[in-house]
């Protein structure tokens, strides 16, 4: 099978369904921004800070690969193509985790500022680009349907990742840096 196809060469794709949009549609930037976090938690799951959560990480990225699917998937058009669904325990874990790792570190006394160690600032990219990801998921929704549950998701994900930033800026012994407002 090649790689390149040529049908998009005129500025078009197809949905899961068939249907061929421009991929600039806003559903196409829903996915892609899905793609790009998952690039992004990829990156986040490389470092040898998180190498006891590569497991908890690889299921996010499972996870994103459904949304993905979902995403791209033409809402108004039956398919014979089973693909994978999202499902209220997968939400669970992320806030199962994020208990399990708010526990283990200092309270959160004030904003903090992303950075302190470079794989902390890899998380604080992951996490704003899932943010980006849900609104462009809520955008959607306005005008198609989106499941509820893919906006939940991408919700909690983005708290997992803040929670996971924190952590790894504690097992590093770096600096979490206080956001200090000027008055």
């Amino acid at each position: 099978m090649k790689i390149y196809t040529k049908t998009g060469d005129k500025g078009t794709t197809s949905l899961i369904g068939g249907t061929r949009v421009t991929k600039s549609h806003l559903r196409i930037e829903a996915y892609g921004t899905v793609d790009e976090l998952n690039s992004y938690i990829g990156l986040v799951r490389d470092q040898e800070v998180n190498k006891s959560r590569a497991d908890i990480l690889k299921e996010i990225q499972d996870r994103l690969f459904t949304i993905g699917s979902t995403l791209a998937t033409d809402p108004d058009k039956n398919t014979k193509m089973v693909t994978p669904d999202l499902q209220p325990e997968d939400v669970t874990l992320l806030e199962q985790e994020i208990d399990k790792m708010t526990a283990e570190v200092p309270p959160l006394r004030s904003f903090v500022l992303p950075g302190g160690h470079q794989s902390v600032s890899f998380g604080h990219l992951a996490r704003c680009v899932c943010r980006r990801a849900e609104r462009l998921a809520i955008r959607l929704q306005e005008e198609s349907p989106v499941e509820d549950l893919v906006i939940v998701y991408l919700n909690r994900l983005s708290d997992y990742l803040f929670a996971l930033c924190r952590k790894m800026t504690y097992e590093l012994q770096a600096e979490e840096i206080a956001w200090k407002p000027r008055v």
